[in-house]
């Protein structure tokens, strides 16, 4: 993957996806005491999505086992699991269309939904996750114009 220069045998650079999260890769915190622990009820199959999505590690096998070298299945894993939960929500939009946006600035290629990515990931992320990101976008740029 273009997005992923080599360095040395076996070691490429991997910072494009340091700069995939940084541009939405987080949530706002209001600054004060910490709320209550139960104060924001979050249902168990949307906690256990977000959980599922959160277990990324950004290793990079998802772009190496793409034919096309795309970083959705990482980029779409990121912004899942901050979109599924009430904490997330205030960056919702703009996560999905700057992290988006940055992943294509970076040159990774294109998903085809070949499925290489979710079987090659160790973490077990899966495949609908892209979906769930599309439709996100999707939703995203309709909004913003």
């Amino acid at each position: 993957a273009t997005a992923f220069p080599v360095e040395k045998d076996l070691v490429v650079e991997r910072s494009s996806f340091d700069r995939v999260i940084g541009a939405g890769g987080y949530v706002s915190v209001p600054t004060g005491s910490a709320p209550e622990a139960h104060a924001t009820p979050v249902r168990k199959p949307v906690a256990d999505a977000a959980f599922e999505n959160a277990e990324c590690i950004g290793c990079g096998a998802c772009v190496a086992a793409c034919p096309n070298g795309s970083a959705m299945l990482f980029t779409s894993a990121k912004i899942n699991h901050l979109n599924a939960l009430p904490q997330g929500a205030p960056e919702r939009e703009s996560r999905v269309l700057d992290m988006v946006g940055q992943m294509d600035d970076e040159g990774f290629g294109g998903c085809t939904l070949t499925g290489e990515c979710a079987t090659a990931c160790p973490k077990g992320i899966p495949l609908f996750s892209i979906s769930s990101m599309n439709r996100e976008f999707l939703r995203a740029a309709r909004k913003s114009g």
